[in-house]
């Protein structure tokens, strides 16, 4: 198992690079880079964060050529600047130089966690990721807990009832609201609960209220469920189908085993054999996949409600990056979760064998 592990550990290495290089590569292509960004705000035409740049100044237009007649300028809507600020610009961001050379630099110092400060909010990339993280850690993790402990159940009273009426309306319903993206249904509930066009219930954005200092414990968990419960409905609401129809899935294959029908023989209740006997071997794959599903959800699903309820996590905060052309933070976050997704993998293979000590990746090595 050493070996095996030591393998994917080193594995690792050129998947990320991989990753890192399409995505650096992707990136030059797209107009309106940092440069860009800064020249239009010192022509007073950025546009703001929650803005596509989209017909804007930096973004029209061929090259432009300086009052003087001078040199051309190959950054768009650089008309009227001095060259010479343009190349301080260049320089501040470290353009001036080709961009393999920037990108084996980046790399050199993403070795060392070392990403760097945000270009526009001037604060270290590290510090950012870390004041941002515990929002998306809560939603991810509350949402992975829910769903598994909603879907178990569910899936396992599914797969005793095969067949039946309970089973069917379940499977309609479930299967129904996975139909429904969840960023659609986010802004549903916005209307209908958060003072859109009927009621304000709950809580539009952050995960506490402004005076939450002031309050005691008690009253500090009633707020911050309060306000958790329009986001976590959003993401939940397509979420139950895939696990509990592979809970039930995985326990109608067990049923159907010949140890499931010895245990009977024996005279064991049906409780006794399904949940003594039958339950660890179908759950291996459902909890093996629990780190994967809770990385999911935790740097993937709760993009868009995030940035529906303005929620000011790690989703908020790539999307502010990608819209300002932030490299610094788009990388370094980048970096970040390819790597934990890369581990990730590797726990949930080995959570396998902990589940079930029977499996051995070394052996099918």
């Amino acid at each position: 198992m050493l070996a095996y592990i030591i393998r994917r550990l080193l594995l690792i290495i050129p998947t990320l690079f991989g990753i890192m290089v399409l995505n650096f590569a992707i990136v030059q292509f797209a107009p309106g880079g940092p440069v860009e960004q800064t020249i239009a705000r010192l022509k007073g035409t950025a546009v703001s964060v929650t803005t596509p740049i989209v017909g804007s100044e930096s973004d029209l237009g061929a090259k432009a050529t300086d009052k003087s007649g001078g040199e051309e300028s190959e950054y768009r809507g650089a008309r009227g600047l001095d060259p010479a600020i343009i190349k301080q610009i260049e320089h501040m961001y470290g353009f001036d130089k080709p961009a393999y050379e920037r990108f084996f630099m980046m790399m050199k110092d993403y070795l060392t966690f070392n990403f760097g400060s945000s270009f526009f909010k001037g604060r270290p990339v590290v510090d950012l990721v870390i004041e941002k993280m515990p929002v998306s850690i809560s939603i991810g993790l509350w949402t992975t807990l829910i769903m598994y402990l909603v879907s178990i159940p569910l899936g396992i009273a599914k797969a005793v009832r095969d067949g039946s009426s309970f089973d069917l309306w379940t499977t309609v319903v479930i299967v129904c609201a996975s139909a429904i993206p969840g960023y659609m249904f986010a802004i549903m509930l916005i209307i209908v609960f958060a003072g859109g066009s009927f009621v304000q219930w709950f809580p539009l954005q952050h995960l506490t209220s402004p005076d939450w200092d002031l309050m005691t414990w008690p009253q500090r968990i009633l707020d911050y469920l309060w306000h958790l419960v329009l986001p976590l409905v959003a993401l939940l609401i397509g979420s139950f189908a895939s696990l509990t129809l592979l809970t039930k899935n995985s326990f109608l294959d067990q049923i159907n085993q010949q140890y499931v029908i010895t245990a009977r023989a024996k005279g064991l209740t049906e409780r006794r054999v399904l949940y003594g006997h039958v339950f660890r071997n179908a759950m291996l794959i459902v909890i093996a996949g629990f780190p994967g599903a809770f990385i999911g959800i935790l740097f993937t699903g709760a993009l868009l409600i995030e940035i529906i309820f303005n929620l000011d996590g790690l989703g908020y905060l790539g999307y502010e990056a990608v819209i300002s052309r932030d490299y610094p933070i788009m990388f370094g976050t980048l970096y970040v979760l390819t790597l934990i997704g890369l581990v990730t993998q590797l726990v949930s293979d080995l959570t396998y064998t902990i589940v079930d000590p029977r499996i051995d990746f070394e052996a099918r090595a």
